[in-house]
């Protein structure tokens, strides 16, 4: 194949390649590729970091991408341009991947289809961004939906937290440490704050996609309603969380005006079908206790099927009722509902209506209350929904009062509408800013329609675009009541009325009124018509939104007809009323109710035309002047006195104002003689109405100044002070971003600094001379504002004249400077005013600097803080407000661009420095000072990563100004565990500085300390701050990035300190307590759970490892430099350190334990040297050895390398064999050897309690373990500590024998004596007497749980001898009364016989305490083969269970499988007379049968020879396994291990004999059970019965009989004549037995079972027959016990009946 060289690509794995192609390069998918070479259909290149591996992969499994190539050429290195977000992604889902396959195994399938969730639409995410088609606004929303999915999922799986800024990750090495603890405490705070709400609730997302958002629904089962809640409430909770990781934090948060809160409503269903008539519903908030509406009405027409009559509504029937307050939400609130039909006046007239005859009528109303919906849901996700009634009122005068009436519940003024549904409402609460609000999809979804609140928000925004519209200009027109005459009719008026907005010239101005948001603007208003009516109330609210332009010159007019029911529908015109809308000097209409004239007028053309009647007086009380000038007035129009309408109005406008002292300063030309006044009334003007003209406002002011300085100037400098100081208030927040754009844009007051500066100067200089002014306190706050607006000024007259007078200006302001410096050092610091006053001119400070940097060098102007802040060190001790505002200050100079630039920063950097020092000496303010010196040592970590000079310097002076004291505080606060946030700024600030400090910084910090007991407390403190910084608890556990960061830094300065410890603290001057500091604070290092990387996963140990390579590996180069330095001083270590040496050797590292192994060989000849043994090495090593491995430490590895296996170091392979080079070699191989095994025990017992072994096998490991400290390193406390470990295992597994056997081990060790023993375990301090009797007692409770009475009985009598010798006579009756209570529960109480069960356990990869041994186990009680057999082979879920019982060859033996052999065996009891005495009782022989045996019996039948089908009797021989346990059971154990196996072969003769002994036993015991129990169950003895009756009669003792009764056999075996006279002594023995059992069997067998015992009578009779002859069965008699019946034909042998009247009186007893 012939490949062609290319190398200008990076390629990117889009599929898994596997192939077995020759020279394959094995893909992932994801992977980065470089090529090399190219051929057809074939790439040739290598994984990007794996270029040792080559291979070739096809060309249709890559990807393309553009990449970065340096040093092209041999050594060249391609890295792919990827977005870093997009790398993240990849390598997360490859991460999540694994742990989501392991959530659907650990059944956790909530978090598994969430998670899924989460990784598709990352996926999604990721494919938008690789697309490269997206704006940067669009690229920034893809960041933060990715980013808050990714830091969801981490959270969720235990991941951790990555650090953000931009909502990249940042590389931790690029930034200082300071940083990067902000960067995570930042997400970690955020997590913290809405962690309950989003991990509660499903995870469903957004896609952004154009811009766009696309809502995702997947197939999970997820309710529609509970997506969109979820979604909403992360957009909403998680918002500011990410717009928050950019890790911008301030040093002191700027109080933010409070967020409002929105109603979202939704009309669902309106089941009312008004007599076929069109409908309006009008929706709006409304204030009960004051009794009016607080919003706009939301209008919503319905035609006459109940749909809304615009169908582009269809799907817009809701509302959003926006900008409410906390207040807002504390009112009594109500959702009113009107319901006005448009149809016939009368609903029963039978008439075609006309187009005409259509009128507006009030139908009904419903009401919802709110409040407490709104307290129980606050900043909820849950959509609501809620039924109305609607009512119709009784009297339509009071329609007005309808909702009143409702709430009030006064049942008399209304009634309810006929209908079966109502009214159906959803309603949600939402919060957060209206921008952030109209991002939710789902609003958008639904077209909400903006219902405003009536009014203007608490928090007035500046002039930009709030909900589609730049300027508020609304105003509001409620219809409040008129008063008519009656005019010659009969009957009162149906009057309606009409409105128009008109221009002067009688124009009607279209689309300007509106009744409610939802429905298009109207040319005119009409009224609803009240019923025969002349006093009509309406109050009905009409919304006018006229532009500005024709605002002025506009009015209003209302024009009432009559609408008859009679006369064809028509409405005849009889009157108007008119009002301007502003007045000749601009003021608006007042917020008031206006009662407007009403004008006869009958002909509509009359009011065409030019409105000749604005010259008439709109108003009742004439108090408003016509707006335009117009002719005289005319006769036309004559007033009526008795009628009037009566208006009220609001506006709700961001440009027009009811205000006469407003008007009068933006008009101040108009004035000029009041100019003084209008400038004092400025105060009285509402906030409100300054912040909506406040551009005009400072254009006057700034005129009046250029008009005539030295008569308005100190005027116009207060006012200025008062505007400055009005945006101050959390409710002006947002204007002042406007009055800086004003600053910056549209000031031209060239002239105005002169006159600002003399006011500003003299102010500053009254208040340093201590002269009382009362406006010194608000000039001092307004003092940023005042000195922006003097060098805007001043920039402004420099560009008209060229930098004029610049030396001048600038002494200027040095002299205002002096001036603050002086106000700072006055001595005066118990006025509260001049505190004040300092504060506020601190406040202030740092952005006057900034403003300064515009006309000076940054040089200078540092100079001038410099001056500041070194006066600042005077007065910290006179008010801790000043030195907090101090502080404030300089953290804002620190975070500012003057700090920054570098030569200002070379200026400003000593004062800040001293003045942290100073707070930290005092332990004051400690939070700011944190935040300060993180935020210097930022900056000087980005200089030096750009490369800047001075950063050495700066570093220098930073390192020898603070780092002792630092250190004294960072112990402090950590010590103290008071305030984490406070000890992890501290901590970061000290990890940042030794991070930032090179080998030079070290050298001067340690040469610059005179004395060696200085530099001791420096090494103390040191070791002390950095054992305390590798505790769990001083960073969050998913805090890896700073807690690798934090190890990195501490190794570093290790290795420069230890270089001093070397230098100063050896020979002579040798101090232990510094080393032994040193060499505990590096095993603690090497320890600590966070550089353990066998733990994490892989692509985390990869991370970890490529970044900051392994340090426990360098630590431990370092430890063992450090010890081999040591020299002759390493006995001082010894042993005290073995324990820590031995701790980090079992750290599975290969690397690190042959570095650190060999201090053993030092510390063992060390001891031997001078101790001549080693046996404080031994005693400490094995202790500690027990108690590290019980915590998990060590492996299978360890123990090998401290053998053979491992080579260390120089020309020895191992310890092992290093040590057999010394004179000791014996003794420490054999310590050696010792461990090891030690080692193996413990690694099994370990293995075994951490995993899901069954009780037997850690049992069985307890066991191995305890035997070995008693007999093989006799280790006494050892040993009594794994013997209680083991009682308390059978205590759990319910043993409670073995559990009382265990502890009777401790009590043999301790004697009667009075002997004081300590505290130990859970056991007191106490004598060895006390402790025994305690023992025994405990020892006596398990044993009678377990039914062992004859164990405790010789523990009864000991006590007993023990109380009886020191005459406790009550403790000696009670101990005798327990024996008693023994005895009796023996004869008492029947206990089943346990079986028992050989097991072998065979293959390699079974523990070594079980590897090809075999074991002989007591099984529970019940328990058989089949279910033993399971229960073994639960606990071994990988063993094969072998079907044969010989044993196992080799090949099974030498696998590497496992390989179990169970079957049962019998117990072989050690004193078998007890067993055949006759006056034993029964339940006793039973307990010693199965109790106390070491030997165990196994036959396994076998023919020799060939088979004799006749009668296999003939050569049926046993191969009889006898097995001898090291331990009796029961015993500490239910399983022992065969110490011995004795395998003999029985004949059968001899199998015949004891076949049939056996059995004679059986029937003994049978019948002696009958008989001592006369109610015992009979079933047993009748089965036993039948069995051997009828097996002798169908073949058994015939066969016995054949096989070994001829001659044939007799010659054959001549020496088993013995053996045959004792079969058939046996078989005689079993007739006499069988007629004593049936003769007991008759008298207590039941009637139904009759026919059972005749049919053994018969058999029996056939089989003494059978053995005795026809003769002597006839020279028997009848014996007692058979019924008459069967006298005649069966008669008993004399000898049996003499038997059973010989043994009867025996068994009666």
């Amino acid at each position: 194949m012939e490949f062609l060289f290319f190398n200008q690509n990076s390629l990117c794995s889009i599929c898994s390649f596997h192939a077995t192609v020759p020279f394959a390069l094995f893909l992932e998918i994801g992977d980065n590729v470089q090529i090399l070479e190219r051929s057809a259909g074939w790439y040739r290149g290598f994984r990007i970091g794996h270029a040792c591996a080559k291979g070739i992969f096809p060309v249709n499994y890559i990807h393309i991408k553009k990449a970065l190539i340096n040093n092209r050429g041999i050594s060249e290195t391609v890295t792919p341009i990827d977005d870093p977000m997009a790398i993240e992604i990849t390598t997360t889902l490859k991460e999540w991947g694994v742990l989501w396959k392991e959530l659907f195994v650990n059944q956790r399938l909530d978090l598994f289809l969430k998670l899924r969730h989460a990784m598709v639409e990352l996926l999604d995410l990721r494919r938008q961004l690789m697309a490269q088609h997206l704006s940067q606004e669009q690229v920034l929303e893809i960041k933060r939906l990715a980013a808050m999915r990714l830091n969801w999922g981490n959270q969720q799986l235990g991941l951790d937290l990555v650090p953000r800024k931009d909502y990249d990750m940042v590389d931790p090495e690029m930034i200082s440490v300071a940083e990067l603890y902000r960067l995570k405490e930042v997400i970690q705070k955020q997590h913290h704050k809405h962690t309950k709400c989003v991990t509660t609730l499903p995870f469903h997302g957004l896609m952004f996609v154009n811009n766009m958002y696309e809502m995702k629904y997947s197939s999970m089962h997820f309710l529609y309603q509970t997506t969109v809640c979820t979604t909403r409430w992360l957009i909403f909770i998680l918002t500011p969380f990410l717009y928050q990781m950019n890790g911008r934090v301030e040093a002191e948060p700027q109080p933010q005006p409070p967020m409002p809160y929105h109603i979202n409503m939704s009309l669902k269903s309106f089941g009312y079908n008004i007599f076929g008539e069109e409908v309006e519903l009008s929706f709006f908030l409304y204030d009960v206790k004051e009794g009016k509406p607080i919003s706009e009405h939301f209008l919503l027409r319905l035609n006459k099927q109940g749909l809304p009559k615009n169908r582009e509504r269809l799907e817009k029937q809701s509302a959003l009722f926006t900008d409410l307050s906390y207040k807002d939400l504390r009112r009594d609130l109500y959702i009113i509902i009107h319901v006005i039909r448009y149809g016939r006046m009368l609903p029963n007239d039978s008439r075609k209506p006309s187009t005409t005859s259509l009128y507006r009528r009030p139908y009904g109303c419903a009401v919802l209350g709110i409040r407490e919906w709104i307290q129980s849901h606050v900043e909820s996700p849950d959509e609501r929904e809620f039924v109305l009634k609607v009512y119709t009122c009784n009297h339509e005068n009071e329609w007005h009062q309808i909702q009143d009436h409702i709430i009030r519940k006064s049942s008399n003024k209304y009634n309810a509408a006929s209908s079966h549904y109502g009214v159906i409402l959803s309603l949600q609460l939402l919060h957060g800013e209206m921008e952030h609000v109209q991002q939710d999809p789902l609003l958008q979804t639904r077209a909400l329609v903006i219902v405003r609140k009536l009014g203007l928000s608490d928090v007035i925004m500046p002039e930009k675009k709030i909900v589609g519209c730049d300027i508020r200009n609304d105003l509001y027109v409620i219809l409040e009541k008129g008063e008519f005459e009656r005019g010659g009719k009969s009957v009162p008026k149906n009057i309606e009325v009409t409105m128009y907005v008109l221009s002067p010239e009688g124009e009607v101005l279209k689309d300007y009124i509106t009744l409610g948001s939802g429905e298009s603007n109207l040319h005119e208003y009409r009224s609803y018509v009240m019923y025969h009516s002349n006093n009509p109330r309406w109050g009905e609210l009409i919304k006018l939104t006229i532009p500005i332009d024709k605002f002025r010159n506009s009015h209003l007019r209302f024009e009432f007809r009559h609408c008859s029911t009679k006369e064809k529908g028509d409405k005849k015109l009889f009157g108007f009323s008119f009002t301007p809308l502003m007045r000749e000097d601009g003021k608006t209409l007042s917020d008031d109710i206006h009662e407007l004239c009403v004008y006869k007028c009958e002909d509509p053309g009359c009011l065409t035309g030019p409105p000749s009647y604005l010259a008439l007086p709109s108003s009742r009380n004439g108090t408003l002047s016509p707006a335009i000038s117009c002719s005289p007035a005319s006769s036309v129009f004559t007033r009526n006195s008795k009628e009037s309408l009566w208006i009220s109005v609001l506006l709700c406008s961001t440009k027009l104002t009811q205000n006469e002292d407003l008007l009068a300063l933006l008009k101040w030309k108009s004035h000029s003689e009041t100019i003084q006044d209008i400038l004092g009334k400025l105060r009285q003007v509402k906030g409100e109405e300054i912040v909506k003209f406040l551009q005009d406002i400072l254009d006057a002011l700034f005129a009046i100044l250029d008009d005539n300085t030295e008569k308005y100037g100190p005027l116009v400098f207060q006012s200025l002070v008062f505007v400055i100081n009005l945006l101050r208030a959390t409710k002006f927040l947002h204007f002042k971003p406007v009055i800086d754009t004003y600053i910056n844009k549209h000031f031209a007051g060239a002239l105005a600094y002169r006159e600002l500066m003399r006011c500003l100067k003299w102010y500053l200089e009254c208040a340093a001379d201590g002269v009382v002014h009362g406006n010194i306190l608000e000039v001092l706050q307004a003092f940023e504002y005042l000195v922006k607006f003097i060098i805007q000024s001043r920039c402004l007259y420099c560009r008209a004249t060229g930098g004029f007078d610049e030396e001048g200006f600038l002494t200027d302001i040095r002299e205002l400077f002096g001036s603050i410096k002086l106000i700072i050092l006055q001595e005066q610091r118990d006025r509260d005013t001049m505190v004040y006053q300092i504060i506020s001119l601190l406040a202030a400070l740092p952005a006057v600097l900034e403003e300064l940097l515009q006309m000076f060098a940054a040089c200078d102007v540092a100079s001038l803080a410099q001056g500041v802040l070194e006066g600042l060190k005077e007065v910290l001790q006179s008010s801790n407000a000043v030195g907090r505002a101090s502080l404030q200050c300089a953290c804002s100079l620190v975070e500012g661009a003057l700090f920054s630039n570098t030569d200002s920063r070379t200026v400003l950097l000593m004062p800040v420095l001293n003045l942290l020092r100073a707070h930290l000496e005092m332990q004051k303010e400690r939070l700011l000072c944190a935040n300060i010196l993180s935020n210097v040592l930022i900056t000087t970590k980005r200089s030096l990563v750009n490369g800047e000079p001075h950063v050495c310097r700066e570093m220098e002076l930073v390192v020898e100004t603070l780092m002792a004291v630092l250190l004294k505080t960072v112990a402090a606060v950590i010590c103290k565990g008071q305030r984490p946030d406070l000890a992890g700024e501290f901590v970061s600030c000290l990890l940042a500085m030794l991070r930032q400090m090179s080998s030079t910084h070290f050298q001067k910090l340690l040469k610059g300390i005179p004395s060696r007991d200085g530099l001791k407390t420096l090494l103390v403190q040191m070791f002390s701050v950095f054992s305390n910084l590798m505790k769990p608890e001083i960073f969050p556990k998913d805090w890896m990035d700073m807690r690798m960061v934090t190890n990195s830094v501490i190794v570093k300065a290790l290795q420069h300190l230890s270089t001093a410890l070397h230098q100063n603290f050896m020979n002579d001057d040798f101090d232990f307590q510094v080393w032994s500091l040193y060499f505990s604070l590096a095993v603690l290092f090497i320890s600590q759970p966070s550089l353990q990387l066998e733990c994490f996963s892989a692509s985390k140990r990869n991370r970890i490892s490529s970044r900051y390579s392994d340090l426990r590996v360098t630590m431990g180069q370092d430890i063992r430099h450090m010890w081999q330095q040591l020299g002759d001083n390493k006995s001082h270590f010894v042993p005290g350190f073995l324990g820590p040496f031995l701790e980090v050797t079992l750290v599975p590292q290969a690397e690190l334990r042959a570095l650190l192994i060999p201090i053993f060989h030092d510390i063992m000849d060390c001891e031997q040297r001078r101790n001549g043994a080693f046996k404080q090495v031994e005693a400490e090593l094995i202790d500690k050895l027990d108690g590290l491995l019980s915590e998990g430490r060590g492996d299978a590895d360890y123990r090998e390398l401290l053998s053979l296996i491992t080579p260390l170091f120089g020309p020895y392979p191992s310890l092992l064999e290093r040590i057999e080079q010394e004179t000791w070699r014996e003794s420490g191989a054999s310590f050696i050897h010792s461990v090891t095994r030690l080692m193996e025990r413990l690694l099994n017992y370990r293995d075994c309690m951490k995993g899901d072994d069954g009780e037997e096998k850690k049992i069985g490991c307890a066991v191995t373990l305890l035997n070995f400290y008693k007999t093989e390193i006799n280790k006494e406390e050892m040993y009594v500590r794994y013997i209680h470990k083991l009682c308390d295992m059978h205590l759990q597994a319910q043993n409670f024998t073995e559990a009382g056997l265990t502890l009777q081990l401790y009590a043999e060790l301790i004697g009667w004596g009075e002997r004081p023993l300590g505290a130990f375990l859970h056991y007191p301090a106490q004598s060895e007497w006390q402790r025994k009797e305690l023992l025994f007692r405990k020892i006596l409770h398990y044993l009678h749980h377990g039914k062992s009475w004859e164990y405790g009985i010789p523990l009864c009598r000991e006590l007993a001898i023990q109380y009886e010798a020191i005459y406790d006579y009550q403790r000696l009756s009670s101990v005798r009364k327990t024996e008693a209570a023994y005895y009796d529960s023996i004869v008492d109480h029947e206990r089943l016989e346990p079986e028992f069960f050989r097991m072998g356990f065979y293959g390699k990869k079974f523990p070594f305490f079980l590897r090809n041994k075999e074991f002989v186990c007591r099984g529970h009680e019940s328990e058989r083969l089949e279910s033993f057999s399971q229960r073994i082979m639960a606990e071994f879920p990988q063993g094969i269970l072998l079907q044969q019982a010989g044993q196992p060859d080799d090949t099974i033996t030498s696998s590497d499988g496992q390989h179990i052999q169970i079957f049962a065996v019998t117990p072989v009891p050690d004193n078998p007379e007890l067993l055949r005495s006759v006056r034993v009782p029964m339940r006793v022989k039973s307990f010693y049968k199965v109790n106390n045996v070491r030997r165990f019996r196994h036959d396994r039948p076998f023919y020799k020879g060939s088979r004799d089908k006749e009668n296999e009797f003939k050569n049926l021989w046993v191969e009889r396994t006898t097995l001898i346990l090291k331990y009796s059971l029961p015993g500490i154990s239910r399983w022992f291990e065969v110490e011995k196996r004795e395998v003999v072969e029985v004949s059968p003769l001899e199998n015949a004999i004891e076949a049939v002994d056996n059995k004679n036993m059986e029937l003994r015991s049978l019948i002696a059970q009958h008989q001592e129990q006369r109610a015992y169950n009979i079933n047993p003895l009748s089965m036993c019965l039948n069995g051997v009756i009828d097996a002798a009669v169908n073949g058994g003792i015939a066969r016995y009989q054949e096989a070994f009764f001829d001659k044939e056999y007799h010659s054959q075996h001549p020496n088993d004549s013995g053996k045959i006279m004792k079969l058939k002594e046996l078989m005689l023995e079993q007739l006499d037995v069988l007629a004593l059992g049936l003769s007991l069997h008759e008298r207590i067998v039941h009637p139904e079972m009759r026919p059972l015992h005749r049919k053994l009578l018969e058999q029996f009779h056939m089989l003494r027959v059978a053995l005795l002859g026809q003769e002597s069965a006839a020279l028997g008699r009848i014996s007692p016990a058979f019924p008459s019946t069967f006298a005649a034909s069966m008669s008993f042998n004399t000898s049996i009946t003499n038997l059973y009247n010989r043994q009867r009186p025996l068994l009666e007893l």
